[in-house]
């Protein structure tokens, strides 16, 4: 009840107020209704006032309420809230009639502004009329209870959510919140349970109408407080089943941050109602999360659902996600096409920013289909959405969850190197925005994706072209070990089976653009693979095997002639080397594991030059022929193009006695020298590259020479034979591209052995530093004397005992190919294991060795009968044409990849034409010949510049194998056996056999025909896939002056506009 102070403060106001506010004739109105406030005495219990009266001034005395005129309180109302004075003012106005509604009041006054309180909350047009609802309905509902319950009826609220309310109807906003209002003065009274029961029904069928977001949220308001509301039984799976369908419609259309956080908002509180309900009943999880699963895996063509169903997931409890993921993944009804889109949608989710646990359902979810063998969807899936995961990575709010899917896709993703190097291009910048950043955050970030692109390195080598930008851009970053390596990756594979994803490789990929041909990797055979392009790409080689007639006795070169025409005229990318794998393995290579390939191609050589000397013995048998064939014309095809000759020399120092052994060579196998024994420069030699003095080593076996010891001494120069005249040794040299003569200097000194594998700072610091050695350096090495002495002494037949003794080495024939092995693998006594020499070798592009041409022998009448012989040395010139390059610290494991080119004469010279080899006005061949990488099944342009630094920013990636081709038109016996051989005379090119020809065009029919089947089945896939921005024009295009380092978006997500992107 109000005081007479009160009440007195009131009429005044009133008075006051509306003859400021109303015009005179609707002023005379509002007095009339005004009379009886001022009725009221200044102390009502000065006047003896009973309960309900009031002054009349008609009778000039207390009146009770059936004498006197009822107060119109709802006019009063109604008349404040219409008027245009400032709502602060009418505010206060409207305070003081609430204040008024404590007293008692009959009911046709509660009704009636209990219904002028229901208009202006359910229609009001303005917050302040809301607002005047609220507290009205509020003070009513307070004070009469019995009344506001009669108001407050079923009919009534039926009404309300079936039709809604005045000329709005159904379109009416606030019929949720009205109800939310008035069930806080119901909840004890009679008619409870029959409204509870009422609105059980209504907001299920409301949720099927499917109500936005607004509406959603004052639904689940509601039933939160009041979980009496919510639907039982079936009904309940239902209503939550239809609430998600509700979820997934949600949008938003504003860019601004306030919309943006009250949408966050707004989700965050349906979710939950979801988690309320599923707490109550864990059975209605089951159907909800089918639901969820039905609309996110529809392929149907309509808008994508909306990313707030990430705010489902979250409430799902942890321990039952196995149990769901594993009924699910082996759900045969369940489409490859749903499931795809299902998680490609899912990956999506990474990008809301209030969600927990979704990257653990993403993940776990990925290693269930990689579990049932679902690689296809796998690959499609992380292919198309890994950009995006990584975009993620520049927001803090979503670091954690992104990165955690970018680890897992990347290090699962082993069969390809597809997903890494689609990161490649982004990677340096979004590295840039997280050094700008300096937080915590985005070191923690930085250092977690330092290490995973260093396990990418090692699982894909062979790209330093591609990898030179990214390894600039993480130099600063802990490079982790090769163990560490090893057990990531050894973790996360989808398979430990190789095998079962050699279907996997890349599909409806077109031959590429150098026109090369891939070989396919059939599990560490990248040895291989480098051997084959290699030799491939050496073209004397490649005609004359492709020219080869068909012969039954050559079954191995039956198998590479196939091969060479295939990769020569296929019109697929990539090939499988299966079939010559199969004939020319090793019987001691272990299947699977990585081999030598330097061991691998000594092997097929000689397998090839075997059996064609078994042919020819056959086929001569089988004709009767006595006659032998000359010498040149019996040489193989192996000897015509890689074969030499060295000849061994050894004196002893006690008889002075010297013998010497021709033997036949493939290779040349180059031990490192010592790293603090130089070599002083041969007498005459001024121009050329100093010989250096180096360790000694052995040599032995007829098609391949070994490493000499690098434990034993030596002694430097040439000694003096008596009756032998000393020939001028010309040391080996290379060639400026002008065709200058040039000379390399010693580089600063290295341990020969190179560092430890686990030493990979170690390793990086000494990549960086110039090469310290060159090709030259090592093959002087290997033609300087060495001394046999201690347990190394020659047993020396004019003595007939071991004897200190010095041995040499000299070329006496050169071959067409040089085939140079660089011998980095070493076995460490101390440590009691092989280790790789990552010493960097500078790889000369033209190269002059010598080679002893022509001697004489004549009787000495003063020399007792010796012989004296007269040999002359000439530099013959070499182009480098193939370099296989070995990635990884131990023979036993890494990755072989191969650059190459086809080295090809210039236009040959008549012979009175031919100019000397020291000539100045020598030329290499055309330096614009263009390089290629071979790396398995990708091919791509490279250059020289790339083979030379390659070792620069890859420590462990050096050359191992070297290809150099003799350029014939300066042989030293005129046009060399080899090209002539070749077939490739007067420039007519090679025809491969009809029946090859015709195979390959079948192949390619057959290719063309797989690509049709394969480009029809995958269109579903790649146009079910949800499509995501392009996230990265933005962030590439922005103007590096006024980049705030996130590229067109806030790393920080701080402004309006990137956090919008953001999430939507």
């Amino acid at each position: 009840m109000l005081s007479a102070a009160a009440l007195g403060t009131l009429s005044f106001s009133l008075s006051f107020s509306l003859s400021l506010l109303l015009q005179p004739p609707k002023r005379q109105e509002i007095y009339a209704y005004l009379i009886p406030l001022y009725c009221f005495p200044r102390r009502r219990e000065e006047a003896g006032e009973e309960e309900g009266a009031f002054f009349c001034p008609s009778c000039g005395r207390l009146c009770s309420q059936e004498k006197g005129k009822k107060v119109k309180m709802d006019k009063i109302l109604e008349a404040i809230v219409m008027s245009s004075y400032p709502d602060h003012m009418k505010q206060g106005l409207v305070r003081r009639v609430i204040e008024a509604s404590k007293q008692s009041m009959d009911s046709e006054q509660c009704w009636l502004m209990l219904e002028l309180s229901t208009k202006l909350f359910l229609v009001g047009d303005t917050k302040f009329k809301r607002w005047v609802g609220k507290e009205v309905l509020e003070a009513y509902g307070l004070y009469h209870q019995e009344i506001f319950e009669e108001f407050f009826n079923v009919r009534f609220l039926l009404s309300l959510l079936q039709e809604g309310y005045g000329p709005l109807g159904k379109r009416s906003l606030y019929v949720f919140d009205y109800i939310h209002l008035g069930l806080a003065f119901v909840l004890d009274r009679p008619s409870a349970s029959d409204i509870f029961s009422l609105l059980r029904t209504e907001v299920l069928r409301k949720v099927c109408e499917r109500p936005g977001l607004k509406q959603c949220m004052k639904i689940s308001k509601l039933l939160i407080q009041y979980p009496q509301c919510i639907p039982t039984g079936k009904r309940q799976a239902l209503f939550c089943q239809q609430l998600i369908r509700c979820i997934g419609q949600f949008r938003t259309t504003s860019g601004r941050e306030e919309a943006i956080v009250d949408f966050l908002d707004h989700v965050i509180k349906v979710g939950l109602l979801l988690q309320k309900i599923w707490k109550t009943q864990v059975s209605s999880i089951l159907p909800s999360l089918k639901e969820l699963f039905a609309i996110i895996s529809s392929t149907e063509d309509q808008d994508p659902p909306s990313i707030a169903l990430a705010s489902v997931v979250q409430y799902v409890p942890m321990e039952l996600m196995d149990g769901i993921l594993r009924n699910l993944t082996n759900d045969d009804s369940i489409t490859d096409v749903q499931m795809m889109m299902a998680i490609g949608r899912m990956i999506e989710w990474v990008s809301w920013p209030l969600g927990k646990n979704i990257d653990k359902w993403i993940i776990a979810l990925l290693k269930g289909l990689a579990a049932v063998k679902k690689f296809s969807i796998l690959i499609e899936v992380t292919l198309s959405k890994i950009e995006r995961v990584f975009s993620k990575l520049l927001y803090p709010i979503l670091r954690e969850g992104a990165l955690s899917i970018l680890c897992y896709m990347l290090l699962s993703f082993q069969h390809s190197h597809e997903a890494f190097h689609l990161l490649l291009p982004h990677i340096p910048r979004v590295v840039a925005a997280l050094n700008k950043e300096n937080s915590n955050s985005a070191t923690s970030c930085l250092e977690q994706l330092g290490e995973l692109i260093h396990c990418m390195f090692f699982r894909f080598s062979g790209f330093p072209d591609l990898y030179e930008p990214v390894v600039e851009a993480i130099k600063a970053l802990p490079i982790p070990n090769e163990d560490r390596i090893k057990h990531l990756l050894g973790q996360n594979a989808w398979t430990s089976q190789k095998n079962e994803l050699a279907g996997f490789y890349p599909r409806l990929a077109s031959k590429s653009e150098t026109g090369k041909i891939g070989l396919i990797n059939l599990g560490n055979t990248c040895y291989m693979n480098s051997i084959i392009q290699a030799l491939f790409m050496a073209s004397d080689f490649r005609r004359s095997v492709l020219n080869l007639a068909e012969n039954n006795s050559q079954p191995l070169m039956a198998k590479l002639q196939w091969l060479f025409a295939f990769l020569e005229h296929s019109q697929r990318p990539t090939i499988s080397p299966e079939s010559f794998l199969l004939a020319s393995w090793p019987p001691w290579f272990t299947r699977g594991a990585q081999q030598d390939c330097s061991e691998y191609l000594k092997y097929l050589l000689d397998r090839l030059h075997e059996e064609e000397r078994t042919g020819r013995r056959i086929y001569q048998k089988l004709k009767g022929s006595t006659m032998m064939p000359p010498h040149s014309v019996n040489k193989t095809l192996v000897e015509k193009m890689f074969g030499g000759k060295i000849k061994t020399k050894i004196r002893c120092l006690k008889c002075l006695k010297v013998s010497s052994r021709e033997e036949a060579f493939t290779d040349l196998s180059l031990a490192f020298p010592p790293a603090d024994q130089p070599v002083p420069t041969p007498p005459g030699a001024t121009s050329f590259l100093p010989i250096e003095e180096m360790g000694p080593q052995t040599m032995q076996s007829s098609l391949e020479v070994q490493p000499r010891l690098n434990d034993l001494p030596r002694k430097s120069g040439t000694f003096p034979v008596p009756g032998v005249a000393p020939s001028k040794v010309l040391p080996v040299e290379t060639l400026r591209p002008e065709g200058q003569e040039t000379s390399f200097p010693l580089r600063p000194e290295r341990d020969a052995t190179g560092a430890k594998p686990d030493q990979d700072s170690t390793l990086i610091l000494k990549g960086l530093e110039e090469a310290s050695r060159s090709v030259p350096d090592l093959i002087n090495y290997f033609l300087s004397p060495e001394m046999l002495t201690a347990e190394n002494q020659y047993h020396c037949e004019n003595c007939a005992s071991l004897q200190d003794a010095e041995k040499l080495a000299e070329l006496t024939e050169g071959p067409h190919y040089l085939i140079l092995t660089l011998l980095r693998f070493s076995f460490d006594l101390r440590a009691m294991r092989r280790r790789k020499i990552l010493d960097n070798i500078s790889v000369p592009l033209v190269l002059k060795l010598p080679v002893l041409v022509a001697s004489e022998e004549r009787s000495d009448a003063h020399g007792g009968g010796h012989t004296s012989s007269y040999t002359r040395f000439a530099s013959v010139v070499y182009d480098l044409c193939s370099v296989v390059v070995h990635s990884g610290v131990s023979s036993e494991s890494g990755h072989y990849y191969c650059y190459a080119r086809e080295c090809e004469d210039a236009n040959t010279k008549s012979d009175s034409k031919e100019a000397s080899w020291n000539d100045a006005s020598e030329k290499p061949p055309d330096l614009a010949i263009q390089w290629y990488l071979f790396n398995d099944t990708r091919v791509s342009f490279s250059s020289f510049e790339s083979v030379s630094h390659v070792t620069s920013f890859l420590p462990k990636d050096t050359a191992y194998l070297l290809f150099y081709r003799q350029r014939s038109t300066q042989s030293l016996n005129g046009r060399s056996e080899a090209s002539v051989e070749s077939g490739h005379v007067n420039g007519d090119l090679h025809s491969p056999d009809k029946n090859l020809m015709e195979a390959i065009a079948k192949d390619n029919i057959l290719f063309l025909q797989e690509q049709e089947k394969e480009a029809r089945s995958r269109s579903a896939y790649i146009s079910a896939l949800p499509k995501s921005p392009l996230w990265w024009k933005d962030f590439d295009g922005d103007d590096d002056d006024n980049s705030s380092g996130g590229g067109g978006h806030d790393p920080g997500g701080g402004s309006s506009g990137s956090f919008h992107g953001l999430v939507f």
